[in-house]
């Protein structure tokens, strides 16, 4: 299985990379299925089945909105956020559902948008989606959300793949001690090595144009969340801060006691955090990294290296980005990055050591030392839960988010003043996000039947 850096950071919309952007990819999927066996004319009825976490959080997360869209032709990477309410008001109004943006049929939400609280047995975010003509069953297929807007169908499944991709790479690893491995055997940094592994999909001119793209999606997204306030929908009434936060920092004076120029850092990386979660929560257009649950975290960091940085340049964003793809890989490959199979850990935990790692390349880290900060920032989130109040990204992963962007740059710092000698080590602490997560009850996995989504409800 090859992964890229392009398949961890995608643009897409909020508020969830598994059960948003990935039923929408599935139901696009399922669409284009259905034309490749010229069996599109012939639809008559669409049955949508969610299941477990799909289930259990999809109405609070948009599953059944988004699975509505791609089934629409919409994808993930191309829609205007803005045509989502809309659509779906008018299916609701005239239950119709324009099928491949073209083909009006019969949808009636109640009948044909289905609640399943079972799991079925590859993974806890499945759906499966069914089409009918008139009087026989045309088409079905079972399609799978892993986490991160990644999408396996039944058949992928039952092959234990968890992509479709078997590109050879130059320089594969499976683990942090094979990357390590490489880079020394080659005398190559991890941003380096990374690259050359890109290049066996694309240009190296593409690549950095590319990565350069999905630097601008995630400064775009912090400017319009820095620019909304309000309240986010939902029902939890949850206020936005970033943007007062901002004018805050815009105003404030210039004083150089130590307890400001701290809390000064600190506000300037929660700021930048609070505003992509915020626009994440708001169902915007933001950049999966390697989640939407955890999309703030890469973008605070990189953001604060930027702004602060003497000399930051564009070249640093191409070496942040494939240092932190390295270790998103690693986390991907052999645990998870979906909280509904490992917990918030997979998220928020990956998404930490991805940023600390970053940051420890472009701070001209050794190989060991951008190992280490990767290691300290998901050692510290090992067990972390996903429990979101209401089945909705906002109470507590906006706040996480933030916190974990401060926590990753610790782990910079503190992996940047040792040699790069630890004693846990970054494959130790993936395998035990790996078993912690199996050892997770399943409440605490992007359910919201325990923690704080019940201990949040008054009673």
């Amino acid at each position: 299985m090859a992964i890229s850096v392009f398949d961890l950071f995608k643009i897409g919309i909020g508020p969830s990379s598994s059960h948003t952007v990935g039923p929408m990819r599935a139901a696009y999927d399922f669409v284009q299925a259905l034309r490749e066996q010229d069996l599109l004319e012939r639809v008559a009825r669409i049955e949508v089945k969610l299941y477990g976490s799909l289930c259990a959080t999809g109405k609070g997360h948009g599953t059944d909105r988004a699975v509505i869209m791609g089934l629409m032709g919409e994808r993930p990477d191309r829609i205007d956020p803005a045509v989502v309410t809309p659509c779906i008001e008018e299916l609701l109004e005239a239950n119709t559902l324009m099928f491949d943006g073209r083909l009006a049929i019969p949808f009636l939400w109640a009948r044909d948008m289905q609640w399943y609280e079972e799991c079925l047995p590859y993974h806890p975010n499945a759906m499966t989606l069914v089409a009918h003509g008139h009087g026989e069953e045309l088409w079905r297929n079972t399609y799978y959300s892993v986490g991160g807007g990644f999408v396996i169908d039944e058949g992928q499944a039952e092959r234990g793949e968890l992509d479709q991709d078997h590109t050879l790479l130059p320089y594969d690893f499976n683990s942090a001690a094979e990357l390590m491995a490489l880079c020394r055997m080659h005398d190559m940094r991890i941003s380096e090595l990374m690259l050359e592994n890109e290049k066996a999909w694309r240009s190296e001119a593409e690549i950095r144009d590319g990565l350069w793209q999905i630097w601008q999606a995630m400064r775009a997204c912090v400017d319009t969340g820095l620019e909304q306030e309000g309240v986010l929908p939902g029902g939890l009434n949850v206020k936005r801060r970033a943007a007062a936060l901002h004018r805050r920092l815009l105003a404030a004076g210039d004083d150089q006691s130590l307890i400001a120029t701290t809390f000064g850092a600190m506000d300037w990386v929660n700021v930048f955090a609070l505003a992509v979660n915020e626009e994440n929560a708001a169902g915007g257009r933001m950049v999966t990294a390697p989640t939407n649950g955890a999309a703030g975290i890469i973008p605070a960091v990189l953001h604060y290296y930027m702004k602060f940085q003497p000399g930051a340049c564009e070249r640093d964003v191409v070496d942040f980005l494939l240092a932190a793809g390295a270790v998103g890989i690693l986390c991907k490959k052999n645990a998870s990055i979906s909280g509904a199979e490992v917990g918030c850990q997979g998220e928020v935990g990956s998404a930490c050591a991805m940023a600390a790692a970053g940051l420890a390349e472009v701070m001209g880290g050794s190989v060991g030392q951008v190992e280490n900060a990767a290691e300290i920032g998901l050692e510290h989130n090992l067990g972390l839960t996903c429990d979101p109040v209401g089945g909705l990204v906002q109470v507590p992963c906006i706040e996480r988010n933030a916190i974990a962007s401060v926590k990753a740059i610790n782990a910079a710092q503190m992996a940047l003043r040792g040699d790069g000698e630890h004693f846990i080590s970054l494959d130790k602490a993936i395998r035990t996000m790996r078993d912690t997560g199996r050892d997770m009850q399943d409440k605490y996995k992007e359910t919201s039947r325990g923690g704080l989504a019940v201990n949040a409800i008054e009673c």
